[in-house]
């Protein structure tokens, strides 16, 4: 499958199994998201692998967006460590540099034929607090990780796109 074909077939799941990810599976993932371009190569992100029971739980308890899925990814990025832009005052690159990551990740999932499904649903500092973060990492997204069940279908505006003149505008 080409990257186009890929890009347009994976979609959110919102039903997994509870069949554990293989881990030569996980580290092509892990890999895919290692390599990701970040702001100047600086590499803030931290992904946090959530796999064991209480880890489990304690993602349940901030969304109920894990939808049985039997681990899942918390991708932050330290705050000290991002790209911070002298042209623009309290910018920095590391909520981007966190969703390039991600985003190499669940492409690299699918093409592995491990699903996922982008979570934004959660309270961000209260993650913080249940994961004992230090103060100066940031969390950006959960990603539940696994194998669809077989009743899971994409949203029904997954084949929606709007023209491409009204998102790409030629100056």
């Amino acid at each position: 499958m080409d990257f186009l074909e890929l890009a347009k077939a994976r979609y959110s799941v919102r039903k997994f199994t509870d069949r554990p990810v293989e881990q030569e599976k996980l580290d092509k993932i892990i890999e895919a998201g290692r390599v990701a371009p970040t702001a100047k190569n600086l590499q803030p992100q931290r992904v946090y692998i959530m796999k064991s029971e209480d880890a489990m739980a304690k993602m349940n308890s901030l969304t109920p967006c894990i939808y049985g899925a039997p681990m899942a990814l918390l991708f932050c990025y330290n705050e000290e460590e991002a790209w911070h832009n002298p042209q623009t005052a309290g910018y920095n690159s590391g909520e981007m540099d966190a969703t390039i990551v991600a985003t190499h990740m669940i492409l690299e999932a699918w093409e592995q034929g491990i699903a996922s499904c982008w979570v934004g649903v959660f309270d961000h500092d209260q993650a913080a607090e249940v994961f004992a973060l230090p103060a100066e990492i940031k969390p950006v997204a959960i990603m539940p990780l696994g194998y669809a069940a077989e009743d899971a279908v994409p949203a029904p505006r997954h084949t929606e796109y709007r023209p491409v003149g009204d998102l790409f505008i030629e100056l």
